[in-house]
């Protein structure tokens, strides 16, 4: 997906639903990383929509069982891309959401301060689809060209900036293909 465009921190071609999971960057925080997530609520399962509820912290513990457990938290991604490569922008990338958790990279901790989160519907070991990449390249490309010193080298998974809590994107996440993607769009 290429042609997206960032204008004060927003995606002009996303849904916006603010998340109240956000707060300001520290003083001089550059955004220089992007972190790939995955997730779906209830676990495997997709199109619910569960996600908005999780990130807006209105989700609604009847629906399932699943929701007690998660109920407390307080998280957010700046993006959310379903299945079907649609994107809903939750926090405007010059804040900071609460994607990461407890995190390293490069040497530094606190990775929410400098990165951006996207979250990909999905799960460790189901293969996500060729629109989601197709919009994680042209989203990419975009925060690339707003934000200088992210580079392709500071994209990563959850798993590499917490290694002992995170498992995603998972092993279904192809990498080389992401990457082939992103190349492409940079052009």
């Amino acid at each position: 997906m290429q042609g997206l465009s960032i204008d004060n921190g927003w995606l002009a071609q996303a849904r916006w639903l603010v998340s109240p999971n956000q707060d300001a960057r520290p003083p001089n925080a550059a955004v220089d990383t992007l972190v790939v997530h995955g997730i779906t609520l209830p676990p495997g399962r997709f199109g619910r929509g569960q996600v908005d509820a999780l990130f807006t912290n209105t989700l609604d513990i009847s629906r399932d069982p699943f929701y007690r457990e998660i109920a407390h938290l307080r998280v957010s991604a700046h993006l959310l891309i379903e299945r079907t490569g649609a994107i809903t922008q939750y926090v405007g990338f010059d804040a900071r959401a609460w994607h990461a958790g407890k995190s390293a990279f490069d040497g530094r901790t606190r990775v929410n301060d400098f990165a951006v989160g996207i979250e990909l519907e999905g799960t460790d070991d189901c293969p996500y689809t060729p629109a989601q990449y197709r919009t994680l390249a042209g989203v990419s490309a975009a925060l690339m060209d707003a934000y200088p010193e992210l580079t392709r080298e500071r994209i990563v998974g959850h798993s590499d900036i917490a290694p002992q809590r995170k498992t995603d994107p998972g092993p279904a996440f192809d990498w080389v293909l992401f990457f082939d993607l992103l190349e492409r769009a940079c052009i």
